[in-house]
């Protein structure tokens, strides 16, 4: 995770903002009043949603959104239909439904389109923008940002343009491509002076800092947050200052000025604990914890941390834990305490298991919203289809004398044409589908047993299931603490993951479900979720397999002159209840007195054997 805050986004509703409270009975007061003009009470209720609802309430907001389509109605005002689109898109995002917000924000564009509203349509697109980019897919995003650019000087709204150049930006420094994303913000800023919007700048000229941290060009990164602060301050912008302190503190702890950077710190955690904004209160921790950790100050180094770890937990920030466990284990490792490390980097290896299991759940969701677009291109096409095939009937039926024949038949060649190349295009767009489908179903089946899968897919849940006879198997590296002593965090990681797929192959190679990993300790199951005839032998086989590849690679790293690890592995059959725990991020578990005596077989058996019970 970066320490610096994120690029500054601004997406476009193209109507004004009222933050203060108490306007907004005065706000509802004009869109209830008949008199006034329709332009008016349209601004004023949307206003009424945005200050009112939208970001505390967006159930709500959009439901109150819901009388502006009336409206549009009854007063034969579609712009007011526009806007109701926009706020129910912006409600459905900060919701996370983003297939709903897509097409919210689609029909607000058709709106403006219909009626020639070019702002509309730029501001629309800028929202469409900030959906694909939040998915991850940044080609569409510039696509529509640079679209909204086009519009907005074509029209000369400065206004628009200095937003969509600061979102074009952004895409490129999510992109690596840093001289771009330099050159959109530099733009940008210049918009922002001439227009007089000291907020939209203070983000540019932010970005631009951010830009040139991530660089390493530490001198242009200080001076670009410093010029953000001062106007940041002189506009009483409480937020933004505590992220520019925070920017301040980083890059003077990169050039180890640690005073300094320790004053920007503190200043910034504490104007983060006034505004109750615990995800930066925890990175404000987290931040100041390495810097006495780089100072040697390892008492102050473990208390900031631990607190800063206490807070990311309780959000379930899972970037935020990770830096948090790094610093407590870099400390520890540095005092040469081995256990309590140990703690940490077993914290560390199940956060980014968290991680993992949470960029897989995005990339499904992705995958799910790329469903969903190519749906709706299939209806599309389909739509036009239909509707050439009308065209086509109607123009047969004016035949009336031999010329309007011939060129009706000529019509309805290029008809048959277009409507050939529809059906191409619906096959392909089906084919494309099926492949995104496909790749669900992998990712799917990476995370839960193929019947525990279609099962959920069934019914929307899988049931806890009682097995007789099930194998446990658990593994147990000996000689951990002192292997992580002499190797870095990032070296032992490579080590462990390159056993645990060695292990992975094996469980796969005799039908073996692989159930989790702890830590340093693997666990898998024989006879789950289907029972098998030769499953307890099949988990026997495969755990000797198992010692035999750490054997090879102990007799591989000695002779490179490296750490190596040792293994117990012990098994245990009986009686299980396996099925799925929780409904985010869920995972496949099994529970019974089986699973506590496979653990002690393990821990009591002999390192480079196999321990198995009686009954197994």
């Amino acid at each position: 995770m970066s320490p610096y805050g994120k690029p500054f986004l601004v997406f476009a509703l193209g109507l004004s903002s009222l933050a203060q409270a108490q306007y907004l009975d005065s706000l509802y007061t004009v869109w209830q009043d008949r008199t006034q003009a329709d332009s008016n009470r349209v601004a004023a209720y949307v206003d009424h949603i945005w200050d009112g609802y939208l970001f505390s309430r967006p159930d709500t907001a959009a439901i109150l959104a819901e009388a502006l389509h009336a409206f549009a109605q009854e007063r034969q005002y579609p712009r007011a239909s526009a806007k109701g689109y926009n706020l129910q898109g912006t409600a459905s995002r900060l919701q996370g439904d983003y297939p709903r917000a897509f097409q919210y924000y689609q029909k607000s564009l058709a709106t403006h389109d219909r009626i020639g509203d070019k702002k509309g349509i730029a501001g629309s697109l800028n929202n469409i923008g900030l959906i694909y980019r939040e998915q991850g897919r940044n080609d569409q995003a510039l696509e529509h940002y640079m679209r909204s650019l086009s519009i907005f000087e074509e029209i000369g709204d400065k206004h628009g343009l200095g937003n969509s150049l600061n979102n074009i930006g952004s895409i490129y420094t999510d992109q690596r491509n840093y001289p771009r994303a330099l050159e959109y913000f530099e733009r940008g800023t210049v918009i922002q002076k001439e227009v007089g919007n000291e907020k939209a700048l203070a983000n540019g000229l932010g970005n631009i800092g951010v830009v040139h941290g991530e660089q390493g060009d530490t001198a242009r990164a200080l001076e670009y947050f410093e010029k953000s602060l001062a106007i940041r301050e002189a506009i009483g912008d409480q937020n933004g200052i505590a992220v520019n302190l925070n920017n301040i503190g980083v890059i003077h702890g990169a050039l180890g000025n640690f005073s300094r950077a320790m004053q920007n710190h503190q200043k910034s955690l504490v104007m983060r604990e006034e505004l109750g904004d615990k995800s930066g209160i925890s990175m404000s921790l987290n931040n100041i914890g390495h810097l006495y950790k780089t100072q040697g100050m390892n008492g102050p180094a473990l208390s900031y941390c631990q607190k800063g770890l206490a807070l990311a937990e309780e959000l379930a920030a899972w970037d935020l834990q990770k830096e948090a466990c790094k610093c407590l284990y870099d400390t520890y490792k540095a005092q040469g305490k081995g256990e309590e490390a140990l703690v940490y980097l077993e914290k560390l290896r199940l956060v980014e298991d968290s991680i993992n299991a949470q960029e897989t759940s995005k990339k499904l969701e992705q995958m799910e919203f790329a469903k969903v677009m190519l749906q709706d291109s299939i209806a599309k096409a389909e739509e036009a289809r239909v509707v050439q095939e009308a065209h086509n009937e109607e123009m047969r039926g004016q035949e009336r004398t031999r010329n309007i024949a011939i060129a009706g038949g000529v019509v309805v060649l290029l008809l048959a044409g277009g409507i050939y190349t529809r059906l191409r295009y619906v096959r392909r767009s089906k084919a494309v589908l099926q492949l995104e489908k496909d790749r669900s179903e992998d990712l799917l089946l990476n995370i839960l047993p193929a019947d525990i899968a279609a099962e959920l897919k069934e019914k929307g849940r899988a049931d806890a299931r009682d097995f007789d006879r099930v194998s446990i198997l658990f593994t147990d590296f000996k000689g951990f603490t002192a292997a992580s002593e002499k190797l870095s965090a990032q070296e032992l990681v490579s080590e462990i993951n390159a056993c645990f797929e060695a292990f992975d192959g094996i469980m796969g190679k005799y039908g073996i479900e692989k159930i989790k990993t702890i830590g340093d300790a693997y666990m898998a199951a024989g006879g789950l979720p289907v029972p098998k005839e030769h499953s307890a032998k099949n988990t026997v086989l495969a755990a000797l397999e198992m010692q035999a590849f750490i054997a090879d690679r102990k007799v591989e790293r000695d002779a490179q002159g490296l750490p190596y690890f040792e293994m117990r592995v012990g098994i245990h059959t009986g009686p299980v209840v396996a099925g799925i725990v929780g409904v985010k991020k869920f995972q496949y578990d099994i529970w019974g007195d089986t699973v506590n005596t496979a653990s002690r077989m393990e821990s009591s058996g002999e390192v480079g054997q196999v321990n198995i019970s009686e009954s197994t």
